[in-house]
């Protein structure tokens, strides 16, 4: 049975699954293919699969996947996007070729725009809008944006989802699901990387970004947490005029913060600016632990006074207690240069392999410390260094929460963005009395009466359930219903190819027998005939020789004589 079987019956899906399978093959991926158990439909499709362009010879595997991800479209494109910030899961070489990845599509026209505001808000637009620019301010794989005045008077724009991207992205998010179960399945040490759960994580990204009242909300509660900070500023959404495939909200007429002649020419402060950004940026990750996710300099717009606006709130990083301590306890111990402290918190923290190497560990990170030793602080790019990190445990196989790679990529932007406003900006300045205030906080009374309280808590539950649990075992055993289960792994590709050697050698003995048949009844002469031969014995050898080629092709095409 052919694996794509095992997809989403829908026709859209089986053709996508196919698709890929095509784009795969013409970028010179039929290895990779087979390797998921794929031989069977690369082989009796390669003429119709293998048209490589003439010019990829040249390029680097990592060149030919991003062309590859380019070509699928923009589910895929969004899925580069997405690893360029896992350097736990793909090379590094892939990492920097997914961060070109761009979802410039052209935008959809200007009547479709209308007919999707008029089917999402349930009644004609001029209901809503005295006018619609026809021409979208931006267009990307997953929406464009149109700049509107309402029947009120106010300047808004209008975020539209493109029509049908549901339906697609949801084909792809089937197929890609296929693939990392049949990654799982056939690819030795897949498991340390888990696929499905990288595709489970994309699939919830992704929805996440096309259903714009999650990103409405997102931004009510950016716009909660900052609601005393005077020069932070969160544009108005308009409800009424918004739902999951259109956003409406406020027009803000700012300046990028990439643009520093404009900021300088309007009288803004560079200096001030790139303090209050990494003061604002800090205070949603060590404070409210929910950080935006997107800080490239498009999305940060200054307005007069020096306040901050920041724009598209479609990605977004969480960190919970346990993960703002652990990125406390790590910074901290990095400062310190206490390498067994830095082991020990990741061994707690981290999914680490069973094959690890804790001396190299150890001396790898001995090594980057010392890159930093006395550095001067004004010198230090937290950002990077916390790449640079990251990237060093990923090389013992070390998993780190997908949050903490987004928050180490965010603060290289924002490393860059002060920099450039600020030749003498420094973010480890800036960092230390959010460390400060959160180490007290960790060990004021009150959070380690908690944190006491919680364990109590756990051992009372455990010390409670345990003779359950055991009462339970217990009578399985005496039913005989105690059930170990074994996984094994490894297996299904031995399990087809025994499957298809047991198929061809009983299609030989079968063959045999309808020859050896066949010789009998020539010898007779009985029964009708055909040019003075036995009809049996003529069909039976015809039948015996068709499907003898037919099995001889095979073997030859499968390369395994």
């Amino acid at each position: 049975m052919l694996p794509f079987l095992n997809i989403n019956r829908n026709i859209r899906s089986i053709r996508r699954y196919l698709n890929i399978v095509r784009v795969l093959s013409t970028y010179g991926f039929d290895q990779a293919l087979e390797m998921l158990g794929l031989a069977d439909v690369v082989a009796r499709s390669r003429k119709l699969l293998n048209r490589k362009k003439p010019d990829i010879a040249r390029l680097t595997a990592a060149e030919r996947m991003r062309l590859a991800l380019e070509e699928l479209g923009p589910t895929f494109i969004k899925l580069g996007q997405l690893l360029s910030t896992r350097p736990d899961v793909i090379p590094h070489a892939f990492v920097l070729e997914f961060e070109k990845l761009q979802d410039n599509v052209p935008s959809f026209s200007f009547e479709e725009a209308l007919t999707q505001i008029a089917v999402e808000l349930g009644a004609p637009v001029g209901q809503f809008f005295a006018e619609i620019d026809p021409v979208p301010l931006a267009a990307a794989s997953i929406a464009q944006v149109h700049r509107a005045r309402l029947n009120t008077g106010e300047d808004v724009v209008i975020k539209l989802r493109r029509p049908g991207i549901v339906a697609v992205v949801e084909a792809d998010i089937s197929a890609l699901m296929a693939l990392a179960g049949l990654a799982e399945r056939h690819i030795p040490g897949s498991e340390l990387y888990d696929p499905i759960a990288v595709v489970r994580e994309f699939a919830r990204t992704i929805r996440r970004e096309m259903d714009f009242s999650r990103e409405a909300h997102t931004l009510e509660k950016f716009k909660d947490n900052f609601t005393k900070t005077p020069w932070m500023y969160f544009p108005h959404i308009y409800w009424e005029q918004s739902s999951r495939a259109v956003l409406t909200m406020e027009y803000i007429a700012g300046v990028k913060v990439s643009d520093r002649n404009k900021l300088f020419e309007q009288g803004l402060d560079g200096k001030l600016i790139a303090r209050r950004g990494a003061d604002s940026f800090l205070e949603m990750v060590l404070t409210h632990g929910f950080f935006h996710g997107d800080l490239h300099p498009g999305n940060v717009l200054v307005l007069p006074g020096n306040v901050i606006c920041l724009l598209d709130y479609g990605i977004v990083g969480r960190l919970d207690e346990g993960l703002k301590t652990f990125l406390i306890d790590i910074l901290s111990a990095i400062v310190k240069r206490d390498m067994d402290e830095v082991i020990s918190l990741l061994l707690f923290a981290g999914d680490i392999s069973e094959t690890r190497d804790s001396r190299s560990l150890k001396r790898d990170l001995s090594n980057f410390m010392d890159g930093y030793y006395e550095m001067p602080l004004k010198e230090l790019e937290v950002g990077r260094m916390l790449m640079e990190f990251i990237e060093i445990i990923t090389t013992y196989s070390i998993r780190i929460q997908p949050d903490l790679m987004l928050l180490a990529k965010s603060l290289v932007l924002i490393e860059g963005t002060g920099r450039a406003l600020d030749p003498n900006f420094d973010m480890a300045d800036h960092l230390r009395p959010f460390i400060v205030k959160a180490i007290r906080q960790k060990f004021s009374p009150r959070r380690v009466s908690r944190e006491v309280n919680q364990i109590l808590v756990s051992y009372l539950n455990l010390a409670r359930n345990i003779p359950r649990d055991l009462k339970e075992i217990i009578n399985r055993v005496n039913r005989n219903k105690f059930k170990i289960d074994l996984e094994h792994r490894g297996l299904d590709k031995f399990t087809a190819d025994f499957d298809r050697s047991i198929n061809r050698l009983s299609t030989s003995m079968i063959l045999a027998a309808m020859i050896i048949g066949s010789s009998i009844i020539m010898q007779t002469d009985k029964g009708p005939k055909f040019m003075d031969f036995p009809v049996l014995a003529f069909m039976g050898y015809t039948i015996a020789g068709v499907v003898g080629l037919w099995l001889v092709y095979a073997i030859i095409r499968s390369g395994r004589m």
